[in-house]
């Protein structure tokens, strides 16, 4: 079990890296301050992407973002998985090494998705024993994630901001704090996603995230959103992220685009926009120490 968790990352905005933004990055970071890098994408052995990673390692700070250990699983971790992922590490040396409080094997089956779990005592104690199995193979604390939800379960006994707080305060892993899935699971769900921020235990953040999401409606027509990583960050999840920050401080920001990967300079505009957060949300925190309920309108 880790005691403390600290923050090696700077808090400036950060990107997540794709390849065919290697020599731009390297000519023209723009407002990008660190990296990350999904782990099964360099669990391999030589080849140019390991070549270009080591060199971007030594000119940014590095996260590594995990999606395959299935932390909520019901069964064993993978210890090939875990091992693989220690081997990456032990050669990176990241400022940090996150995961998501999901599910996604069964038995043998690997499913491409990030499933839910049901906040309950078995699950709580479950996922804390696979935590620090992780930190004790990796020699490391991790950040957890709070997952996007499409539906919540029946037997949930505990809300998410508390059931993450304890799991913090059992296992000494710190949390990573996605804003746009806060954004679209409080649309989906229906709760309000500045009472989610105002429970959550902001002190153990160690990354924000922000992605895009995609809009549809369910059966009922109601909204739905789906957190795509595809586009631009919606305005509301900007108004969020000031919401979290005037009481967070500034801290490592993420700018997360998976899916239809556009060019360089557009990437470079949304960590530019981060930037400009961090910079207001440095102004607004500080206003946030002397005051109960700072305006935090633009």
């Amino acid at each position: 079990m880790f005691d403390a968790y600290t923050v090696p990352l700077p808090a400036r905005p950060g990107v997540g890296y794709k390849p065919q933004h290697y020599a731009a990055l390297m000519q023209d970071p723009g407002s990008v301050g660190w990296l990350e890098i999904h782990a099964e994408n360099y669990m391999g052995a030589g080849g140019r992407p390991i070549a270009q990673l080591r060199e971007l390692s030594n000119r940014f700070p590095v996260s590594v973002h995990g999606v395959g250990l299935s932390i909520g699983g019901e069964g064993r971790l993978d210890r090939d998985h875990l091992s693989r992922l220690r081997a990456l590490c032990d050669w990176l040396q990241p400022a940090s090494f996150s995961e998501h409080l999901a599910w996604s094997t069964h038995d043998s089956a690997f499913f491409n998705d990030l499933l839910p779990l049901p906040y309950t005592n078995a699950t709580l104690t479950r996922v804390c024993s696979h935590i620090d199995q992780v930190q004790d193979v990796l020699g490391r604390p991790m950040l957890l994630e709070n997952p996007s939800s499409y539906l919540a379960f029946a037997d949930s006994t505990w809300d998410e901001p508390a059931f993450l707080a304890e799991i913090a305060r059992r296992t000494g892993c710190g949390l990573l704090l996605d804003v746009n899935n806060v954004f679209v699971s409080a649309t989906n769900l229906g709760f309000s996603p500045q009472s989610y921020i105002d429970a959550f235990p902001l002190a153990a953040v160690g990354e924000v995230h922000l992605g895009g999401h995609d809009e549809d409606a369910d059966d009922h027509g109601a909204p739905l959103l789906i957190d795509s990583h595809g586009r631009q960050v919606a305005d509301p999840v900007w108004a969020l992220l000031d919401y979290t920050l005037a009481r967070s401080g500034p801290r490592p920001l993420l700018i997360e685009w998976d899916t239809d990967v556009p060019d360089w300079p557009v990437l470079r505009a949304e960590a530019a926009r981060a930037a400009d957060a961090l910079a207001y949300a440095s102004d607004v925190h500080e206003m946030c120490m002397s005051c109960d309920s700072p305006e935090l309108a633009r």
